[in-house]
Parts: structure tokens; sequence; C-alpha cells
């Protein structure tokens, strides 16, 4: 168990340019390729109904997110343009 007031690191991708198509349980089992997916956030415009074109990936490993960010990806017909998120979760 974790001390409190001690942060722990969050294995993050930003994800952008997401077709408008996508949902999120296609988007996390993409994503499941390169290693177990804790969280993926796919936020709506609750004006359009329609995702905003971007996400968050959460992986359990740093080893996941680092094969998510060797590789290119071309997901649905669209390139998918993905980074490092530094993030601390408390």
């Amino acid at each position: 168990m974790a001390a409190r007031g001690v942060s722990r690191r969050a294995f993050e991708v930003f994800v952008r340019r997401i077709p408008w198509n996508v949902e999120e349980n296609e988007l996390r089992e993409y994503f499941t390729q390169f290693g177990p997916v804790k969280k993926c956030i796919l936020p709506f415009n609750v004006e359009t109904g329609f995702h905003k074109g971007f996400a968050w990936i959460g992986f359990s490993t740093e080893e996941s997110r680092s094969k998510a960010l060797l590789k290119d990806h071309f997901f649905e017909g669209s390139q998918l343009e993905v980074k490092r998120q530094e993030k601390t979760v408390r």
C-alpha cells in the first residue's frame, strides 16, 4: 500500500487526430497490443454528441507506453498522433 502523499507515475500517452467514428472501446482495444490498458479517456462535446478527437491512454507499465510511442499508428484510415503524456497521480 502506498504511503499517503507519495505520488506514483501514470504511464500515459496523449492521442490526437482520432477519427470521429471511433468509439472508446475500439481505441482501448487497439492500444492493448502494446500492453495492458488501465484507462482510456475519450472526451465528448456535449453540444455535438461527438468526441473531441483526442484521448488519454494509460498503461500499466512504462514498457507498454514505450512500445506505443515507437510505432506509427494508422487506425480507421487515419494516422493518429501519439505523444508521451507526463502526469503525476496522487
